[in-house]
């Protein structure tokens, strides 16, 4: 593959503040994390992305690791126009049905009950 073909991300210093600023609106917002449904169709999105830096599983736009993005309800695709569906935040960042805040993905009804929980 030559060089040309190879998708160049953005610079260490643009990475570094692209992740500063979604981690201090995703802090200052309670930390809401997109419902699991979200989360995977977000990834799926970001899969068939031609911006996808596929070695390092992070945006070529802003160099988020898609890992963490995905699942932040307060982050939101860079690409224009956005590949993510609008996530819906109140002051508080938390809505009523559509908002975890801990570290992990919670299964929905459908998906089993305390004991099928995921870490992703």
């Amino acid at each position: 593959m030559s060089d040309s073909k190879i998708p160049k991300g953005p610079t260490m210093f643009n990475m570094i503040s692209s992740f500063a600023r979604e981690l201090k609106t995703y802090i200052a917002n309670g930390a809401p994390n997109v419902t699991t449904e979200d989360y995977i169709e977000r990834l799926d999105a970001c899969d068939t992305c031609e911006h996808l830096l596929r070695p390092q599983i992070r945006c070529g736009l802003c160099g988020c690791l898609l890992e963490h993005k995905a699942k932040w309800k307060t982050t939101k695709c860079p690409d224009n126009p956005p590949r993510w569906k609008t996530q819906i935040i109140d002051g508080k960042g938390q809505e009523s049905n559509n908002t975890n805040s801990s570290n992990e993905i919670q299964p929905t009804s459908e998906e089993g009950g305390a004991d099928s929980k995921s870490s992703v």
